[in-house]
């Protein structure tokens, strides 16, 4: 079977998005940033099968997605480990895997983790808004949410994919269900908002990932509140990728790709981008999270 290059959704699972780089330099306009939470398990997908990075790819939430080839293609699944079949045949994981046409990609149900990323070889080809293909569900930008029946277009095939994963296991750093997530906290710019024995604290306790957590941020409970060093409100005020968050109830929000450009509570500090927001983004409700000091605070 052959007929235009494309993959036909026959099973969109829990939530499933495409997603980029994402759209940054437009916060001054209200637009969030949005693009692929584990940006690690994302860039890899692509170099498996050929792409550039900054190709869409997408982004499937705990119980992945089914999807048919219309004409042969390639494609690649990382992220959170998962079973792979190419038309009820085990295919591998981490590895470019070529699909005839007609053949039906099944993407199967998290084994640890929470989000696995599919590539194809050629890119996604939807229409970018503000240079950008990611699902923004925040703002609304970007294609809408993946459905049963949805037709997506791929792009012209560009270098060959890679042999492997070259030793950088697909979705490394992934928490897996009952893993600790250890997130590395660079003070700042509202930690005078909380008492010192407050920020103390912080880095001696643990608390654990919320069922609330989404892509906007990852909430936390079961741990101690962090306790103000003073009353009245903060000025909105411009937030960026892995801000740390206290809202009233002094449980720490981790900010993550869809997240608002501006809020009205303290940020006590940031994580830096890189494997640690990775890992949040890979983070499954009841997940323990512990912050520890980055750098010089």
């Amino acid at each position: 079977m052959s007929g235009p290059r494309g993959l036909l959704v026959l099973r969109a699972g829990a939530l499933t998005t495409l997603q980029d780089r994402g759209r940054p330099g437009y916060a001054h306009l209200g637009v969030p940033r949005s693009g692929a939470l584990d940006a690690g398990a994302h860039a890899l997908a692509n170099r498996l099968v050929g792409n550039p990075v900054d190709a869409a790819t997408l982004e499937t939430t705990l119980d992945g997605v089914a999807l048919r080839a219309l004409a042969p293609v390639t494609v690649a699944v990382t992220g959170a480990p998962c079973a792979v079949r190419a038309s009820g045949r085990p295919v591998a994981w981490g590895e470019p895997v070529w699909l005839p046409g007609g053949a039906e990609l099944e993407v199967g149900r998290a084994e640890s983790g929470l989000r696995s990323y599919v590539a194809v070889r050629g890119g996604f080809g939807v229409p970018a808004v503000l240079g950008s293909r990611a699902t923004d569900l925040l703002s609304g930008l970007g294609p809408p949410v993946l459905a049963a029946g949805t037709l997506l277009p791929v792009g012209s095939p560009g270098r060959d994919p890679a042999r492997g994963a070259d030793g950088a296991g697909a979705g490394a750093g992934a928490a897996g269900a009952g893993a600790e997530l250890v997130l590395p906290l660079r003070l700042g710019p509202r930690a005078d908002w909380f008492t010192a024995e407050s920020i103390a604290g912080l880095w001696r306790s643990g608390y654990r990932v919320s069922a609330l957590s989404n892509r906007i941020g990852l909430r936390t409970e079961a741990g101690p509140p962090l306790r103000r060093a003073r009353g009245g409100e903060l000025p909105s005020e411009g937030m960026v990728l892995g801000a740390v968050q206290v809202p009233p109830d002094g449980l720490p929000v981790v900010f993550l790709a869809d997240h608002p450009v501006t809020g009205g509570y303290p940020v006590i500090g940031v994580i830096p981008e890189g494997p640690p927001l990775d890992a949040a983004a890979q983070a499954r409700p009841g997940t323990g999270v512990r912050f520890v000091r980055a750098g010089r605070n």
